[in-house]
């Protein structure tokens, strides 16, 4: 058996109530004047983690939106440097993490991740940015957070139905890991682990949002799957997923959610080892049981449904394909046209 495992250095510190470590960890990296950086519907959050940090706090900037506009960053770029700041601390989801890489990446400052929902990319060096309609995303070791704070009461407040597809979202890192080309034994295991971990726990949280744990069981699956993604590279279902978000300015989590049953499905046919490892923790259809569990969570399972036009099918097929990359099953224009026609309409997925 041969492989290359890598593991990125980021810090964890996993619980309930770890927040309140927060300013243990800033003095531990040597942080004095802390920019904290959210999104306009987290500054509750953002306030609190002001509060556990005290005089650190020096500046708030609470415009982050999801896609990380370049724009967005360029006006967050100000506020680093009026304030002066030495350090970030991004809380939130995506929109919030991406925003605080995005300045990692043009000043190399240290960050803190605080993640309240289970998107994973607080554990990537991983960059998506959007500029003029179209998402480019880059991997450089700058933006993996230094330190990442789960505190799982964080995401006691997340709505049941986002957590759902915030969940998905991080299967979907987990699920494309198992079949990545750099796959390896130690990603694969924590691909499986965080799978079943999060199918178990999102039902919970549907049955009772403040089932503590359930929530845990979900953080740590999404800390799993999150770790999967910045370890190995991803296929089609990441491409399309960035590609529909950036171009038609899709919302992020329920686009993943909707297009990883047909992506996994048109890849199941390539990786036969895949799909035995998947049936036994999703049982024998693997990409109709995610179907399935999308319904559960009540997610929208048609590009429609997010406000996707039909007339734009076809751009996005020629998007999803301009540039080459690498994927488990050869890339071909009609089974992906028709992948993306049955996400669009809702429809269970099935291989070509």
């Amino acid at each position: 058996m041969d492989f290359v495992y890598a593991a990125n250095p980021s810090r964890v510190v996993f619980g309930t109530g770890t927040i309140e470590r927060l300013g243990d960890e800033a003095e531990r990296l040597g942080l004095e004047r802390l920019l904290i950086v959210s999104t306009a519907d987290q500054t509750d959050q953002a306030h609190l983690v002001a509060s556990q940090l005290g005089a650190r706090a020096a500046e708030m900037f609470a415009n982050a939106v999801m896609h990380t506009p370049v724009e967005v960053t360029e006006r967050a770029m100000s506020v680093v440097g009026d304030a002066r700041v030495d350090g970030i601390v991004a809380v939130g989801g995506g929109s919030a993490i991406g925003l605080g890489k995005a300045l990692a990446m043009r000043t190399d400052l240290p960050q803190i991740a605080v993640p309240t929902t289970y998107a994973g990319s607080e554990m990537t060096p991983i960059l998506g940015e959007t500029k003029d309609g179209a998402k480019v995303t880059q991997s450089d070791s700058r933006v993996l957070p230094e330190v990442v704070v789960y505190d799982v009461d964080l995401t006691l407040s997340l709505p049941p139905r986002l957590s759902g597809t915030s969940g998905l979202n991080a299967i979907a890192h987990a699920v494309e890991a198992l079949y990545a080309r750099d796959r390896n034994p130690i990603v694969s295991l924590m691909a499986l682990e965080g799978i079943g971990a999060l199918t178990q726990a999102l039902p919970g949280i549907m049955d009772n949002p403040d089932d503590r744990g359930a929530r845990a069981k979900a953080l740590y699956g999404a800390w799993l799957c999150g770790t999967c993604l910045g370890a190995v590279g991803m296929a089609i279902h990441h491409k399309l997923c960035h590609t529909l978000g950036g171009s038609f300015n899709l919302p992020h989590s329920e686009t993943h959610t909707i297009v990883l049953p047909h992506a996994l499905a048109y890849n199941l046919p390539a990786v036969p080892e895949v799909k035995a490892q998947l049936e036994g923790v999703l049982g024998p259809d693997p990409a109709r049981a995610l179907y399935e569990l999308a319904g559960t969570v009540g997610a929208a399972r048609g590009l429609k449904d997010l406000g996707m036009l039909g007339t734009a099918i076809n751009e996005a097929t020629e998007r999803a394909l301009a540039n080459p990359y690498w994927n488990p099953r050869a890339l071909e224009s009609a089974p992906i046209c028709a992948l993306i026609t049955r996400a669009w309409n809702g429809e269970p997925p099935q291989s070509d």
